[in-house]
């Protein structure tokens, strides 16, 4: 009694812990499959049939027994389906089959500029535009607020590589700051097969004179003087805050102007700290 308990136990742990054909793969089933993709199949009880396929520039290739099929096109859940009619024609009695994408080839985006680990990325499934760049490693501290999506089309390469400009039509421009609110999904788009992400570099900013840190800084959106100083550190001991200048060229021709603390400073503004009169 106390053995046949124990069996029982033990069946139930295993169809508990392994997959059925019914459970959802890793891969996403909504995923379309596409030339060069390489699938993962296994036809359960039939471990000769079970191994590595990849779809060809056509989009079929050939399987045990059925000889040449289509997948290009279809959903992996649509394939399966597929690929189970076809063995049930005379083969198998109910085969069950369980695809997933070993590796992603046909499908991929490009994200480039002020992003930590610039690439290609294979699109495998659903991606979101935040997602895209957080495979890239996030942006980089020279990040602007714009990033822009190119609309490649299928089989796109990288727009930021081509030689011409990209159709004004195909531009999506988002807020990196709104990108990254919770509140703004409008803006964290699906990015579709071609896409290449563009994040922008952001516009500097001259400090100079009586700064911890002079130097150029990027530039984020509505900057005051105050937080423009606080990227070089602050004014030193002998630094005049109430003498700073800004030095800005407006349509060519140099410009000076008293500066506050409370004014906002534009790209290519350069900010100088004067020296304490004793």
């Amino acid at each position: 009694m106390t053995r046949s308990f124990g069996l029982a136990f033990i069946v139930l742990l295993i169809g508990i812990v392994l997959p059925t054909p019914s459970v959802a793969q890793s891969t996403s089933t909504d995923y379309a499959i596409g030339p060069q993709d390489v699938l993962a199949i296994v036809v359960f009880d039939q471990p000769d049939l079970s191994g590595k396929y990849a779809v060809e520039i056509d989009g079929s290739f050939t399987f045990p027994y059925v000889g040449r099929v289509t997948a290009g096109g279809l959903t992996i859940r649509a394939f399966e389906q597929e690929l189970r009619t076809r063995l049930a024609n005379g083969f198998f009695k109910d085969p069950q089959v369980a695809v997933s994408v070993e590796s992603y080839r046909s499908q991929r985006i490009f994200v480039t500029g002020e992003v930590r680990m610039p690439g290609t990325f294979p699109l495998t499934g659903e991606l979101t535009l935040l997602d895209a760049i957080a495979k890239a490693g996030f942006t980089t501290i020279d990040a602007s607020d714009k990033v822009t999506v190119i609309r490649g089309g299928k089989g796109a390469g990288p727009a930021a590589l081509t030689t011409t400009a990209p159709d004004p039509k195909a531009l999506v421009t988002v807020s990196l700051k709104a990108l990254q609110s919770e509140t703004a999904v409008a803006q964290n788009i699906l990015l579709q097969d071609g896409d290449t992400v563009l994040v922008g570099r952001a516009e500097p900013v001259f400090i100079y004179g009586q700064v911890k840190n002079p130097g150029s800084y990027p530039l984020r959106a509505e900057t005051t003087v105050l937080q423009a100083l606080s990227l070089a550190g602050g004014a030193t001991a002998v630094g005049a805050v109430n003498r700073m200048r800004i030095i800005r060229v407006v349509n060519g021709e140099r410009k000076e102007y008293r500066a506050t603390l409370t004014d906002v400073v534009q790209p290519g503004d350069t900010l100088t700290v004067p020296e304490r009169f004793f």
